[in-house]
């Protein structure tokens, strides 16, 4: 396994922030969080800055390489659409969608887990999204590919309009009751175990 000295965090990400501590723009930036990361601490994939939930941190360089070069590993995604959704549109996106990428290119995403969540979730909307004009859907909707912006895509191509969208796990590694801005170290063991990666 990597050294002793390698860290790993888990971050609610919040509404607004961009998954990077620098930028030329003036943006909301991870260092902005109330949290001393150690030198050297770096994000693993990104979320974008209209984007909530679980980003994950380390300052081991291996890791990305790990998680995303290797078997496809699950992320879970809690969504909220305009309108109201019905039971052949969970089944369209359940068996794949047509979605455009990079270079104009179309894309049939791979078959996923979708469903109808009956409750929304336990996070409270941003400040900016507190006012709601009715009627939403929230869904529960399970990856294991990762295209660009793709769960809006897939919402967007099934004739709904993404309100919020919320990453909530990655493999095991759950963002359970973690509140927007904070930061939570993870033990090497425990990180390594709940996102199914290999030693090295």
């Amino acid at each position: 396994m990597p050294g002793e000295s390698e860290y790993y965090f888990m971050v609610h990400k919040p509404f607004g922030m961009v998954s990077q501590f620098v930028s030329p723009d003036n943006v909301r930036l991870l260092s902005d969080l109330d949290f001393n990361f150690p030198e050297g601490t770096h994000a693993i994939g990104r979320l974008d800055n209209h984007s909530e939930g679980l980003l994950l941190l380390t300052t081991d360089s291996r890791i990305t390489r790990l998680l995303f070069e290797g078997r496809s590993h699950t992320r879970t995604y809690q969504v909220q659409v305009c309108g109201v959704v019905k039971n052949e549109t969970v089944a369209r996106l359940q068996e794949g969608i047509s979605i455009r990428v990079r270079g104009g290119a179309y894309w049939i995403t791979t078959p996923c887990k979708v469903k109808l969540l009956l409750t929304p979730p336990l996070f409270a909307p941003p400040s900016e999204l507190l006012i709601e004009y009715p009627p939403y859907t929230w869904l529960e909707i399970v990856l294991t590919e990762g295209k660009f912006h793709q769960v809006r895509k897939m919402v967007a191509a099934s004739g709904h309009k993404c309100r919020r969208l919320i990453r909530v796990s990655i493999e095991d590694l759950e963002l359970q009751e973690l509140p927007a801005g904070a930061v939570q170290e993870i033990s090497q063991v425990d990180f390594f175990r709940l996102l199914h990666l290999e030693s090295v």
